[in-house]
């Protein structure tokens, strides 16, 4: 297993690839979380980010979007996604082994993060840094693209929205969760994040939540691994089931915003919706081990 001490001091060059689910998306899932973790858990990260707005895991929730492409972030790249080398639509799945390169991936990177937390042997500045990966990868492994090798996670698939070229990574990214949210904005991030609570707490997800975090630990490297993987492996048979049903070309060269993206909201709401209520729970469990 790569450990954090390797990565961190890898120069390999940023990979081409959007932010996953944009900067809105990332805050809906912090903002989703913020609403579930405990005081202690409230009161150690705004110490820790120097925040005590009710902002303090949103404001940081896209951070590690702009770090990968920094020359002090660069090595960090890789750590934002798992090559699930599968074959969508007929079969999809995630070997660690075979998925997880030498130079990192999302599952571990996660891993890595989290113990730096636990261990609280990190300076200051390194345990912000830290924190700001667990909030930000907690998003992105909820992404069937980022648990995807076909294509380059659909970057190379080019698409249209609205009339517009793009690409369907990009499409997962931001135009589908936009359509849901209605902007771009940390005000649309906070409405539906609002929205997808209420879910949660009384409506169709309210059932559901207790077994998205069945089995969540954070009490040893391997149990924390495992999680992680569990989370890569759901997001990842999305691909089959709805991003890629008809194969590629069912959407290559095509304008997705209509029936396309009706079918991929219940998703998408779902995976924002349950990635920020794990991050709570895997925040809760950091603290709570400290």
């Amino acid at each position: 297993m790569a450990r954090f001490a390797t990565l961190a001091f890898l120069s390999t060059a940023a990979l081409p690839g959007a932010m996953a689910w944009g900067a809105m998306g990332h805050e809906t899932v912090a903002y989703v979380a913020s609403n579930y973790v405990s005081s202690a858990t409230k009161s150690y990260f705004q110490d820790l980010l120097g925040d005590t707005s009710a902002d303090y895991l949103a404001s940081v929730a896209a951070w590690a979007d702009s770090y990968r492409y920094t020359t002090a972030g660069k090595f960090s790249a890789p750590f934002h996604y798992i090559d699930a080398n599968d074959n969508p639509p007929s079969s999809c799945g995630v070997d660690l082994d075979r998925d997880c390169g030498s130079e990192g991936c999302i599952v571990h990177a996660l891993q890595n993060y989290t113990t730096i937390l636990l261990d609280q042997k990190a300076s200051n500045a390194n345990l912000q840094i830290a924190a700001k990966m667990v909030i930000h990868f907690a998003g992105d492994i909820g992404q069937p693209l980022h648990c995807e090798a076909l294509e380059v996670g659909g970057n190379d698939i080019d698409v249209q929205y609205d009339g517009d070229d793009t690409n369907l990574h990009a499409v997962w990214d931001s135009n589908i969760p936009e359509s849901i949210s209605g902007g771009s904005s940390l005000s649309s991030a906070k409405s539906w994040a609002s929205d997808l609570i209420k879910e949660i707490d009384s409506g169709d997800y309210k059932s559901q939540a207790a077994g998205w975090v069945s089995g969540l630990s954070v009490g040893s490297a391997d149990s924390q691994t495992s999680t992680a993987l569990k989370w890569a492996t759901e997001s990842n048979a999305y691909v089959c089931s709805t991003v890629l049903k008809g194969g590629i070309s069912a959407v290559e060269n095509k304008d997705i915003s209509g029936s396309y993206t009706t079918t991929a909201q219940p998703v998408v709401d779902l995976q924002i919706a349950k990635q920020g209520y794990r991050l709570a729970k895997w925040l809760d469990a950091i603290v709570a081990a400290i």
